[in-house]
């Protein structure tokens, strides 16, 4: 990767959030593979033979009124991903009870200890939804419970589950970096009974499961909803997040047609995450 060439954009968005978020998921689907949040916005980078000078025209962000974007852009010979992760990524604790940190951190005081390289994926706990998510595993039972966590990510929900006690458990990512790096950080974590699955909820033909988390985005979660209700076991759980509070209605509506039972919901920075049992 050294002698990969990048092209560095620095976007600067007002009002930062939600705005960043959409963003980025914009750039992924452009070819951008890596990304750095700071104050200001977010640095996105394309390996250069990937880029054309059109790449930011689908951008829908971009065009809208809602959202003060402005950017610069400029070539990079070497991008030390390490190093960028070291200056933009701190350690996270959830309820006092559950850390995030990454390799090069001290360990934390705390009842679970989880250690991410996040590199290109989502999921370090930083993220609203990671954190209720992880909110989520830390109240409730997942003792000898299987479990399916839908759109794994950086693989760090797996983790906790398997750290509270559950077995087995599926992690599955379609994106093949997150894939790989679910690899790396069940490893990491010693973790023994996660088993990751590169695909879609097309892998989930005749599963079932105690427990099922999905932390994807609204579009998804719909369309595979009823894929979800059909793997869960009689009282099993599901937890959905990657929403904002606006959807809430959609989601139940949808939930509520697989005879799912809305249980709880959390809340964070207009993000939800919500409980459901059948």
């Amino acid at each position: 990767m050294s002698n990969t060439v990048y092209i560095g954009y620095y976007f600067k968005v007002k009002p930062v959030q939600p705005a960043t978020e959409i963003l980025i998921a914009e750039l992924g689907f452009a070819g951008f593979e890596s990304f750095v949040e700071n104050e200001d916005g977010v640095t996105a980078y394309i390996q250069k033979n990937e880029w054309q000078k059109d790449i930011l025209d689908d951008i829908q962000i971009l065009k809208s009124d809602e959202f003060e974007i402005t950017y610069t852009f400029s070539e990079i010979e070497q991008v030390n991903w390490n190093a960028e992760w070291e200056k933009n990524f701190n350690p996270i604790v959830v309820d006092n009870l559950c850390s995030v940190r990454a390799p090069f951190h001290e360990k934390a005081n705390t009842k679970y200890d989880i250690i991410i390289e996040p590199k290109m994926s989502f999921g370090t706990g930083h993220h609203e939804t990671t954190h209720m998510m992880i909110q989520h595993i830390l109240n409730n039972d997942f003792q000898n419970k299987s479990v399916l966590d839908m759109g794994c990510g950086t693989g760090v929900l797996a983790i906790l589950a398997e750290l509270k006690g559950a077995k087995p458990i599926d992690a599955i990512d379609y994106d093949n970096w997150c894939y790989l790096n679910s690899l790396e950080n069940v490893e990491r974590n010693n973790c023994k009974n996660i088993t990751v699955l590169e695909g879609d909820a097309s892998l989930l033909k005749n599963k079932k499961y105690d427990i099922i988390i999905a932390n994807i985005n609204r579009n998804i979660l719909l369309q595979d909803m009823h894929t979800y209700a059909a793997c869960l076991n009689k009282n099993g759980m599901l937890f959905l997040s990657g929403f904002y509070a606006d959807d809430i209605p959609v989601i139940k509506a949808e939930c509520k047609k697989h005879m799912l039972k809305f249980i709880e919901k959390l809340e964070r920075n207009n993000w939800v995450s919500l409980k459901f049992i059948n």
